[in-house]
């Protein structure tokens, strides 16, 4: 089905807020298809992370590392997992640029279409692309030596951590869109916050061996959640060190909170990313 079909699909009678969302997921996924230089972008970086950390600082962030962690393939791992969200994140809202450049967006903004399933049905496009690269990731990062302690089960428990952490980032990515309209902008700004984030968290050492005032922002950084998060399956073990919580027991100290601060900044950003969407006019993206 070609862009031109799914918006002739939309534009039929009979529309319905799940036959939007089919629509635009398909449409999204075929611009996806044909736009390959962005699905493998979106991949290489995480992956050179992956082998050139496990690689060059292995040896020395291993000694850091606490007991039970078999080695720093194993601990980096979940991290690369966040960071693959946080890339295709950021692309989702070049991918809005896109739309609005070469006028479709309008198209999109006049047609009877719901305006929550125009995002929601891009957002899950989004997604499949996720589970395929964190599968991709996760299979790279077991050939270089990590384990995973849970097996299958948490593979699939990863990849719905790696998708529930990008839900926030994409609404934050399709937002800054919607702001600067400017494709360069939104790369920017969406940059300026994934590494900045990523080194000021529990991503590639232990925090309590960073120091004292990036301990303090790891608290309120996403990435520490995320990451804490994908690191507890990984490990099967409570993971977390930013809050001491033992109200629920092993592994569910870490997943408990870890999960509830991702679903309330999904709900939020994802919040705002709509309203914005709604209120935009075919005037406001010309």
């Amino acid at each position: 089905m070609s862009t031109d079909t799914a918006e002739q699909s939309a534009r039929s009678g009979g529309n319905t807020f799940f036959g939007d969302v089919w629509v635009n997921f398909v449409r999204w996924n075929i611009k996806a298809v044909r736009n390959r230089f962005v699905l493998v972008g979106s991949l290489v970086q995480p992956v050179i992370f992956l082998v050139l950390f496990t690689q060059v600082f292995g040896n020395v962030a291993g000694q850091s590392l606490p007991p039970g962690i078999p080695n720093y393939e194993t601990y980096l791992l979940p991290a690369i997992v966040i960071q693959v969200s946080l890339a295709t994140g950021a692309t989702s809202g070049i991918g809005l640029v896109n739309d609005i450049e070469s006028g479709m967006f309008e198209k999109v903004l006049v047609s009877p279409m719901n305006r929550a399933a125009v995002f929601v049905g891009k957002t899950a496009a989004e997604m499949v692309r996720i589970v395929l690269q964190i599968a991709i990731i996760l299979g790279l990062g077991v050939l270089l030596g990590a384990e995973i302690a849970t097996g299958i089960v948490g593979v699939v428990g990863i990849m719905l951590v790696g998708i529930l952490f990008s839900l926030w980032f994409v609404a934050f990515s399709n937002t800054l869109a919607l702001l600067t309209k400017d494709q360069e902008s939104t790369i920017i700004g969406a940059n300026l916050l994934q590494f900045p984030l990523l080194f000021v968290s529990s991503a590639f050492l232990p925090i309590s061996t960073l120091p004292g005032w990036i301990q303090t922002v790891a608290k309120f950084n996403p990435i520490t959640y995320g990451v804490d998060a994908a690191r507890a399956i990984m490990l099967d073990a409570d993971v977390m060190e930013v809050w001491d919580i033992t109200a629920f027991g092993g592994i569910w100290n870490t997943l408990v909170p870890a999960i509830g601060v991702l679903v309330a900044l999904a709900l939020l950003l994802g919040g705002i990313a709509v309203s914005m969407i709604n209120r935009a006019s075919s005037a406001d993206v010309r």
